[in-house]
């Protein structure tokens, strides 16, 4: 399951992140490790951006991050 296919509020563990699309290069995908992306990581998907869309609220430990769409798409988590 991907990060952005979560619902507001739900708990998960962190898979593996991978490119979802050429969009994505391999830059972007080590600042989302750099981040605290890391396979085995806990989050939570706080909320969405007006809409329901962007930007996508996550918290890691205790730190909160805005990802955009395309960011949650490159994140695959096991669903708590």
């Amino acid at each position: 399951m991907l990060l952005n296919e979560l619902p507001n509020g739900a708990h998960a563990t962190v898979e593996r992140v991978v490119a979802a699309s050429d969009d994505v290069d391999a830059v972007a995908l080590r600042r989302l490790g750099e981040l605290g992306f890391i396979p085995g990581e806990p989050l939570q998907l706080l909320r969405r951006g007006p809409g329901g869309r962007e930007p996508i609220a996550v918290l890691i430990g205790e730190t909160l991050f805005g990802l955009r769409l395309l960011e949650a798409q490159c994140i695959e988590v096991r669903p708590a």
